[in-house]
């Protein structure tokens, strides 16, 4: 009997789940998981919502509703889309997903046909890649600069796969580099997807975790043809357990995404939108914002500095201005042994492999996270990582 489906047979397991498992040891620390802080959880005002709710509303709580998403938080997410120029009243609509990955998997389900290319940075999110083979779509990994994808190769990638589904992009302090693409290459990304005729994925779900820096404007606030589709979410703002996530698209596209979403999941729990939406009304959201702002760019810091410090100067750390990750890259060598000898040592971090379209292919670099950790632990990790590098590439 041919137990699995075409579709699910060849799809291997995320590395990073896979590592987390070792990371649940107490004496393990993990620079790889991509968790929000412990501490910037708005425990007690979650707590008090869901008293509220069980208490005033209960049965809007926990009976079946709309597949859109809670009216009031879609009105919110569409307010606060279009003050910062993304969301157009005549033209676009708003869905609530379960996380922003199921941005992913639905606009796969919506857009791609089998065996339609579907355009990557590399690296680029493993979580969104796996999500594209399970449609037996042809990822084609684009290198990226220092300030995002690469338009030489770009436009050579489009030339050559003339059946491209959509080219999949995270431009604000991206998972896993930590790289924030240029408002120059914005605007010439989205030329490209005119010319091409493709829809481009703008993930952002690390956008208002920016410490440093200057904002840039999305793509989709620059899209006057709906080629953009926009996925945010709550996850790394308020609590990724709740799962509430969103995309912003064309009405069309809206439309067709909410039939997918009626064959999955219904709806995206009504409790959670109910708990973000009274969240972000009833409390000062933007004072919240600005308190994780401080807790990310304290820790990216000081990882930074210690890195610096200890590291041998032949290893390179790219230096984000927001987000979670520090990407590093070795001079030479294997980066499979330096992650295995970092792990001997009970320091867990990402091989760069994982990160690309295949993962077979050879790779210098490594992700590290400094969310999660506490500043013992990421001075301590740093130590440890740094006996190890020192032991293979001298000073």
């Amino acid at each position: 009997m041919n137990a699995f489906s075409d579709r699910i047979r060849t799809l291997q397991p995320s590395a990073i789940r896979e590592i987390l498992k070792f990371t649940s040891y107490p004496d393990v620390i993990s620079f790889a998981g991509g968790n929000p802080a412990p501490e910037a959880f708005p425990v007690q005002e979650v707590k008090e919502i869901m008293n509220d709710i069980m208490e005033n509303d209960p049965i809007t709580a926990l009976q079946y509703s709309i597949s859109e998403g809670y009216t009031p938080l879609r009105d919110w997410i569409k307010d606060d889309l279009y003050s910062k120029g993304i969301f157009n009243w005549n033209n676009d609509d708003v869905i609530i997903t379960s996380g922003a990955q199921q941005v992913m998997e639905m606009t796969a389900k919506v857009i791609c046909n089998e065996g339609d290319a579907i355009i990557c940075e590399e690296p680029s999110f493993i979580g969104s890649l796996n999500s594209f083979r399970s449609y037996n779509a042809k990822l084609v990994g684009v290198p990226m600069d220092e300030d995002g994808v690469n338009l030489e190769a770009l436009e050579e990638t489009l030339k050559t796969y003339r059946r491209t589904a959509f080219l999949y992009l995270i431009p604000n302090f991206q998972n896993p580099t930590g790289r924030t693409m240029s408002l120059e290459k914005r605007k010439a990304v989205l030329d490209l997807a005119y010319k091409y005729n493709i829809y481009i994925i703008e993930d952002n779900p690390y956008g208002d975790i920016r410490f440093a820096g200057e904002n840039v404007p999305s793509i989709r606030s620059m899209d006057t043809k709906g080629h953009v589709i926009y996925a945010g979410t709550f996850s790394k703002t308020v609590a990724p357990g709740l799962r509430v996530g969103y995309m912003c698209a064309t009405k069309d596209i809206i439309a067709k995404a909410t039939v997918a979403l009626q064959v999955s999941t219904v709806h995206t729990s009504i409790l959670s939108q109910m708990i973000v939406h009274r969240y972000v009304t009833k409390y000062d959201f933007p004072a919240h914002l600005e308190q994780i702002q401080k807790i990310y760019g304290h820790k990216c810091d000081l990882m930074l500095t210690n890195l610096k410090m200890k590291m041998p100067q032949s290893i390179r750390f790219t230096e984000p201005d927001g987000g979670l990750f520090i990407w590093g890259t070795l001079p030479d060598g294997d980066v499979d042994y330096f992650v295995k000898k970092a792990i001997d040592r009970k320091v867990a971090i990402v091989t760069g492999k994982a990160f690309l379209v295949d993962e077979s292919k050879p790779s210098l670099s490594f992700r590290l996270n400094y969310s999660t950790p506490t500043d013992e632990q990421i001075e301590r990790g740093v130590d440890i990582l740094a006996e190890v590098a020192n032991s293979i590439y001298k000073k």
